[in-house]
């Protein structure tokens, strides 16, 4: 009776435990709205933040002459970006811009301003699967996206020629897909990345937010949820490593992070440049919480990122005409 009593209960704790993989399955990978991200106090900017893009550059960006575009993924999917070309022709260098979690393209209107103005870019803005108007119902965190920004990478080559120079830039499940795309083969074109407030792994993040939003240790939620994860969405948590990627990055890496952050905290920064084996810088920005460091201290930002690009690119054409 003790036996049969015994196996009941371990029977009921594996249930329960199931049962709670498949929620934070569901809150985190699912495509859903994302309650929990709603008055976060992780996500609270500091005095005077704003949030990736101010209002002014969202109503620049619907001026401009954007196009939607799609492309087809290995695995069928219909992912959309938004495409504006630079003003001075297409030879000029090229950056593909990465969103953060739960968000979609024109969110990096900031950026794109940035590049288009004051470089002369041409910049590409997808939407990650499972976001925006790209289909999907599962969110990739970076992982399965790194194969999609590689094929976003041939379509730019594809529609303006080969001989445009290629920047990845990210931010937050963005910076973690820049770091991860760069660990694939990719064609000579890519120059560099630029990895704004990452995420080590997806191991690490969910673990992090676990315990800040649940009061909840890594074991056993963790390794449940991401079994189901390798079912449902064909991905470990373990391996969707930015920082095991990194080791294969052969172009050089700027890293970006807020030092207030405290939804991907800034120790992550450290961890990842020092994984990183080609050239690399680090920008560090005081008061700066989670993906507003280019709002906090948007001089110093344009700054080390004018000098990297600058650095990087051969093409300095864009630069002179713009800066």
């Amino acid at each position: 009776m003790l036996l049969y009593s015994l196996a009941v209960l371990v029977l009921i704790v594996l249930a329960l435990l199931w049962l709670g993989g498949l929620y934070f399955f569901k809150t985190a990978i699912r495509r859903a709205p994302k309650s929990f991200l709603v008055d976060n106090p992780n996500l609270m900017p500091e005095p005077d933040n704003e949030i990736i893009s101010s209002a002014s550059d969202l109503t620049w960006l619907d001026t401009q002459p954007i196009e939607d575009i799609y492309v087809e993924s290995h695995d069928g999917l219909k992912l959309h970006g938004t495409w504006l070309p630079s003003p001075n022709g297409s030879q000029h260098p090229t950056v593909i811009l990465a969103h953060g979690y739960s968000g979609k393209g024109r969110e990096m209107a900031g950026f794109a301003r940035f590049y288009a103005e004051k470089r002369g870019y041409n910049v590409l803005m997808p939407d990650d699967r499972g976001h925006g108007q790209s289909e999907g119902n599962i969110i990739g965190f970076g992982w399965l996206d790194r194969r999609d920004y590689v094929q976003w990478v041939h379509w730019v080559l594809g529609k303006v020629g080969t001989e445009t120079e290629i920047i990845l830039h990210g931010i937050s499940m963005g910076g973690a897909t820049v770091l991860m795309t760069g660990g694939e083969a990719l064609p000579d074109q890519v120059k560099a990345i630029v990895s704004d407030c990452a995420y080590t792994s997806v191991k690490d993040e969910l673990t992090f937010q676990l315990k800040q939003l649940y009061k909840l240790p890594a074991f056993p939620f963790i390794p449940v949820t991401s079994l189901i994860s390798k079912w449902k969405a064909g991905y470990f948590f373990g391996e969707a490593s930015a920082l095991n990627q990194l080791t294969k990055v052969q172009v050089p890496v700027l890293f970006i992070h807020g030092e207030a952050d405290r939804f991907v905290p800034t120790e992550m920064v450290y961890r990842l440049y020092e994984a990183c084996p080609t050239e690399k810088e680090l920008l560090t920005i005081p008061r700066a919480g989670h993906g507003t460091a280019f709002q906090v201290d948007r001089p110093r930002y344009e700054e080390v990122l004018e000098s990297f690009l600058t650095k990087n690119l051969s093409n300095s054409s864009a630069v002179s005409s713009f800066i």
